[in-house]
């Protein structure tokens, strides 16, 4: 068989799964805090003809002599540039300027998460979470001291407030802190939503719902930190960040990738004629 065969199918099957992540990418252009990805590829491997050699005091070296078997995909990456921040009004909508990721909790078994989309929520019982209601983290308290589920109610209140006091509305600040206003004006800090960096994102692994897990493998940079602090971005409110899809880009590499594989198809078939031509000889 030829290997120009083999490479040519090689080829096919490489890009098109460069085609379903364009795809992927173009399809979630509207979607809150997505990040884009983009397909490095590698080359597949080689036979070796010929090894090289050294040269000597009587001959010159040899170079190697090699023939390739193809392509093939060498990573899928994740691309965490800053999305472009669209205001919402909203005070629940929050928007991350800078580095860092939103730390949530599964309650159904505790386990972590983390996400750029600020898309958030207040359930029946004031916790503050996502769409599909996972608990956004922080400091619970307005001690500012124990981590835990963010919920905006009257607890932590001054002792000025008057006695039944219920909350009338709340916001948050570039540094995270979470204001509440009750009911007779008292105004106090009851919490404080954490940021998380990472020192290789790449390590993250898609969950969907806007959710990357393998925290671990990712390896943070420092513990959970306010907003604006160990090279954390600020906390935007009433915004949220909108994916960051270049669709020229996108548009772009899809017609280079169509063309490559039309490449490859021709390939493949001049190759099949070829060993047409080689069955024909018989005759």
């Amino acid at each position: 068989m030829l290997r120009s065969l083999d490479s040519g199918v090689s080829g096919l099957q490489q890009f098109q799964g460069q085609m379903d992540v364009i795809g992927n990418n173009i399809a979630n252009t509207n979607t809150t805090g997505y990040k884009s990805a983009r397909v490095q590829f590698s080359d597949a491997f080689s036979q070796t003809l010929r090894a090289s050699s050294a040269a000597t005091g009587t001959s010159s070296g040899t170079s190697s002599m090699q023939v390739g078997s193809g392509v093939a995909t060498g990573a899928v990456n994740n691309q965490f540039s800053q999305g472009s921040t669209a205001r919402t009004g909203l005070p629940t909508d929050l928007a991350v300027s800078g580095q860092g990721f939103f730390l949530l909790r599964d309650p159904a078994n505790d386990s972590e998460f983390v996400t750029r989309a600020g898309d958030f929520r207040v359930d029946a019982n004031g916790y503050f979470v996502t769409n599909s209601g996972m608990y956004v983290q922080g400091y619970s308290d307005s001690g500012l001291a124990t981590l835990g589920d963010i919920r905006i109610d009257a607890t932590g209140a001054p002792a000025t407030a008057a006695p039944g006091a219920s909350v009338a509305s709340f916001s948050f600040d570039q540094q995270g802190k979470l204001n509440v206003r009750l009911s007779d004006g008292t105004e106090y800090v009851r919490g404080q939503i954490l940021l998380q960096n990472f020192l290789a994102p790449q390590a993250l692994a898609k969950e969907g719902d806007n959710l990357y897990s393998g925290l671990v493998a990712a390896g943070p940079l420092v513990a959970p930190s306010a907003p604006g602090s160990a090279g954390l971005g600020n906390l935007v409110a009433g915004a949220l960040e909108q994916s960051n899809v270049d669709l020229a880009f996108e548009f772009s590499t899809m017609i280079t990738t169509q063309r490559a594989f039309q490449a490859c198809s021709r390939v493949i078939t001049t190759s099949d004629e070829m060993l047409q031509e080689l069955v024909n000889l018989k005759r």
